[in-house]
């Protein structure tokens, strides 16, 4: 029996017909994600390097082992082991789905690692190790699916940030500017594909996982389901989700849009332009009542300063 098939009547939101690539889809969060896009009739890659939570070693049975599950319940899989922190893996993973399926529609840029030390007791490899896997490996994924959705007009990509990025955290420099890094990535990346049919957004889960078994998490216990987080991301995956560029918190049934916005802010005299003014209107300066955001840059400048784009 197709397990797969139960309850489908009911479902909305499927991806028949689709691709999608899950990086760090071997445990955890990147698990749930590609069961239940599998689940809603997707093709599903998981891609794991199979290491420890620090990133050393590799095992392909991390990747292998989610697909045979897949594939037993009667869902198409299959496992890739590429290392996605450097271009060549990243292509090389594109390069299997399309081989196998022909296709690429979605990409769960998922796959992490985490060195957790103060950033003075941090050698510098385990900083650069960080960046390498979340933000240049989301960075690279996104290099080599892109012509991929280019080619049927249609794509969707779902980034990982954190709150660690967004908001900062004790000991986590490595990773939060990481994540942090990734909203750039992402609001840079909305414009050069949109005129593409793609749409590219973020998630910022919060979930029990190897991940976050060292923070105060356990008053969420079971609520704090991995598959909880799977919920928003498969929304932000599907044809469903046209919106672009967002971010949205999801974990034990929470979801809300995090949004980067700026205060109403002060306009100096161009013959005022000094500390002293600053220090002055310092309260109004950093008073966020009324803020907004922008959708680029370019809007940023025009209502701020009056300058568009020529």
């Amino acid at each position: 029996m197709n397990i797969f098939e139960t309850g489908l009547s009911q479902v909305t939101i499927g991806f028949q017909g689709q691709v999608a690539i899950v990086t760090g889809g071997g445990a955890g969060l990147g698990r749930a994600h590609a069961w239940e896009l599998a689940r809603r009739g997707a093709r599903v890659v998981i891609n794991d390097l199979g290491g420890s939570l620090g990133g050393t070693g590799s095992n392909t049975n991390a990747a292998l082992s989610v697909a045979q599950e897949i594939i037993k319940a009667g869902g198409q899989a299959i496992a890739n082991s590429e290392d996605i922190s450097n271009p060549l893996g990243a292509q090389a993973l594109v390069d299997a789905a399309m081989a196998r399926f022909g296709r690429v529609d979605v990409l769960i840029n998922n796959a992490g690692i985490l060195r957790d030390k103060t950033l003075v007791k941090m050698n510098p490899d385990d900083f650069e190790a960080v960046l390498q896997v979340h933000l240049l490996g989301s960075a690279w994924c996104c290099r080599s699916a892109i012509p991929a959705m280019q080619a049927n007009n249609y794509g969707r990509i779902v980034m990982t940030t954190s709150a660690a990025g967004l908001y900062g955290n004790y000991g986590q420099t490595n990773s939060a500017a990481a994540k942090l890094g990734i909203v750039g990535l992402m609001n840079s990346l909305k414009h050069e594909t949109e005129k593409f049919g793609i749409k590219i957004n973020a998630v910022a889960p919060v979930a029990l996982t190897r991940m976050t078994e060292g923070l105060p998490l356990n008053r969420l216990l079971k609520e704090a389901l991995p598959e909880r987080v799977s919920a928003a991301v498969t929304y932000l995956a599907s044809d469903r989700c046209t919106d672009s560029g967002l971010i949205v918190a999801a974990g034990a049934g929470y979801f809300s849009s995090i949004q980067i916005v700026e205060g109403q802010g002060v306009h100096a005299g161009l013959d005022n332009v000094t500390a002293e003014f600053v220090a002055h209107n310092w309260v109004q300066i950093t008073n966020m009542q009324n803020a907004k955001p922008f959708k680029s840059a370019m809007d940023a400048l025009s209502s701020n300063f009056g300058i568009s784009p020529e």
